[in-house]
C-alpha cells in the first residue's frame, strides 16, 4: 500500500431521503491499495457511504473525487469500481464461468480473451474446477468466491464489499476473512469493506472507519481503535472496554487522575492533547480493557480497587470474569480476562479479589 497516495476522497458528503438525513458532511480519504473497513451498527450510514461511492445512490451534497477528478455525477457504468453484495447477486441460469465473465462479455471483449481471464480469475479464487457448475450447486463460501472473481475480472481500481460474509457460518466466515485479505494483498487492489462485526474489522483491515448516526467517529488502525478510542461511543462499541465515569483532576506530567466512585484512577495522556487541555473537573471516563486488569499483588500502588466475582464465562483460550466493584449505590460491573487453565479457573464466583491496572494501560475519553 502506498501510504502517501489517496485513491478516493469524499468531501462534505451528505445524503438525505426526503426530510430524513442519513449522512452528515462526511470527509473520508481511501488510500491506494489499502483494505479499509467501514464499521458501525445498523443505521449508522456505512452502507450508504458504499452506495454513494459505487454510484448506486446520488449525493445530496458534497463531492467524491477519484485521483483528484470529481466523479460525483459519473454514471455507475463508467466508474472503475465493482461491488460484492451480501447475497452475491449471481445469475442462477449461468454457469460459474458465465457469471464471472459476464462483465467482460457486455463490454464486447473477444471470446478467447474472456475465456483466458475467466480461467485466471477462477484459479485466483481457487475455483478452477467449478467453472461448469451452476450457483445452486455451490456452497455459500464458493458462491461468495464466484462473486469476488466476477468483481476482480474487470480489474477495478476499487472493490466495494457490502457485508459479503454475513450469511456464512462462523468457521466458513473465518476462512473467508483470511482468504479475502490474502487475495487483496496478492492483487494489491483497494478494498472498501462494510461490516458491523468488530472482530471481522480488526482481523482484516489496514484502517477502520467507525460510524454512528451518519457521522465518522474515528478513523485509524485496528490497534489505535482497540487501545485508544477517541470517544465514549467508540470505547463502548469497539470491543469490551471497561468504562468508569468520573471528574478529571489536574494534569501530572504525562498522566492525569480521574476521581471516580472506585477511587482515584490515573491514566496516561501522553498522546492525548485534548485530554491534557480539558479543564479540571470535566466529566470523563477512564477506559481500560479486560486484559489490562490484573489480580493485584502487594506491589501495586496505582489504580487499585476490590470487587466480588459475580460470573465466570469460559471463552476457550481465555476466561472472562464479571466483577462487581463499589458500594450498592455506586456498584459497577467490570470485565477481567485471564488465560484459561486446563484444570479449571483459579477464580471462584462470590470470591472477593483485589484488582489493578497500570496507568499506561488506561485511557481517558470525555463524557
Amino acid at each position: 500500500m502506498n501510504q502517501n497516495t489517496d485513491l478516493l476522497t469524499l468531501r462534505g458528503v451528505s445524503k438525505s431521503y426526503g426530510m430524513v438525513s442519513v449522512l452528515h458532511d462526511v470527509d473520508l480519504s481511501i488510500q491506494d491499495g489499502e483494505f479499509l473497513t467501514v464499521l458501525g451498527p445498523s443505521g449508522s450510514g456505512k452502507t450508504t457511504v458504499l452506495r454513494l461511492i459505487g454510484g448506486l445512490e446520488p449525493l445530496t451534497a458534497g463531492e467524491i473525487r477519484l485521483d483528484g477528478q470529481d466523479i460525483s455525477r459519473m454514471p455507475i457504468n463508467r466508474r472503475p469500481f465493482n461491488t460484492v453484495f451480501q447475497d452475491y447477486a449471481l445469475f442462477p441460469h449461468m454457469t460459474v464461468s458465465g457469471n464471472v465473465g459476464y462483465g467482460l462479455s457486455v463490454r464486447h471483449v473477444q471470446r478467447k480473451e474472456v475465456a483466458r481471464r475467466v480461467a485466471e480469475a477462477l484459479e485466483l479464487v481457487q475455483l478452477g474446477r467449478f467453472a461448469d457448475r451452476f450457483p445452486a450447486q455451490l456452497s455459500g463460501g464458493q458462491r461468495q468466491r464466484v462473486a469476488l472473481a466476477r468483481a476482480l475480472i474487470c480489474q477495478p481500481r476499487l472493490i466495494l464489499l457490502d457485508e459479503p460474509l454475513a450469511a456464512l457460518d462462523l468457521e466458513l466466515r473465518r476462512q473467508m476473512q483470511e482468504f479475502l485479505k490474502s487475495i487483496q494483498r496478492e492483487i494489491k487492489t483497494t478494498f472498501l469493506f462494510v461490516t458491523h462485526d468488530q472482530e471481522e474489522a480488526i482481523g482484516m483491515a489496514d484502517r477502520i472507519c467507525v460510524m454512528q448516526a451518519g457521522h465518522i467517529c474515528q478513523l485509524g488502525t485496528p490497534h489505535e481503535l482497540y487501545y485508544k478510542p477517541n470517544c465514549e461511543f467508540v470505547a463502548r462499541f469497539f470491543g469490551e472496554n471497561n468504562l468508569v465515569a468520573g471528574k478529571l483532576g489536574a494534569v501530572e506530567g504525562e498522566q492525569r487522575p480521574i476521581e471516580t466512585a472506585l477511587g482515584r484512577l490515573i491514566c496516561s495522556v501522553s498522546d492525548q492533547p485534548l485530554l491534557k487541555a480539558a479543564p479540571d473537573g470535566a466529566s470523563a471516563f477512564a477506559v481500560f480493557r479486560p486484559e489490562a486488569l490484573r489480580l493485584a499483588g502487594s506491589t501495586e500502588s496505582d489504580n487499585r480497587f476490590s470487587g466480588t466475582i459475580a460470573d465466570l464465562a469460559f471463552a476457550g483460550s481465555s476466561t472472562v470474569a464479571t466483577i462487581t466493584v463499589g458500594t450498592d449505590n455506586a456498584a459497577q460491573r467490570l470485565r477481567l480476562r485471564v488465560p484459561s487453565r486446563i484444570d479449571g479457573s483459579a477464580l471462584k464466583c462470590g470470591e472477593t479479589v483485589s484488582l489493578s491496572f497500570a496507568p499506561h494501560e488506561g485511557h481517558l475519553v470525555l463524557a
